[in-house]
């Protein structure tokens, strides 16, 4: 299924050019065009689904057995010091397309942009945090 206004959908039909470096029947895995460090690249599955809402299970479950496969192969190609996997879901959680992809993000030590990732800690009562651990129990 393809998303007519999708820019992934149409990177994926090769109307859009791209630096591929990975393709199967399922998904796609391109570089970055705006990289946040060398060799950070996007798993796209080649099914459009807008976030991981949607994304079916199975292909949730093949998505994370791809990046395991792709960050050990990068990490060995590209000598990185760690490595990030980042998957965002709606607008408040920094989605800008709204095609499913994983962020594959090398890391390096010493590089400028070391604490991309940084965020700010918040801090909750005992008693909140019970509360917020009943209410997130699953069967």
């Amino acid at each position: 299924m393809r998303e007519d206004n999708c820019i992934f959908c149409k990177i994926i039909g090769g109307e859009i050019p791209s630096n591929t470096i990975y393709e199967d029947e399922e998904f796609k895995v391109i570089l970055d065009i705006s990289p946040a460090t060398r060799g950070h690249a996007l798993i796209l599955p080649k099914k459009h689904v807008a976030n991981l809402y949607e994304i079916p299970d199975e292909t949730a479950g093949n998505v994370l057995k791809l990046a395991k496969k792709l960050a050990i192969h990068m990490t060995n190609v590209l000598h990185c010091d760690g490595f990030n996997l980042l998957q965002n879901n709606n607008e408040v959680a920094g989605q800008t397309v709204f095609h499913f992809h994983m962020h594959l993000i090398p890391r390096y030590k010493g590089a400028k942009n070391d604490d991309i990732l940084y965020y700010t800690h918040e801090t909750f009562t005992p008693e909140e945090m019970s509360e917020i651990s009943e209410s997130l129990k699953t069967d």
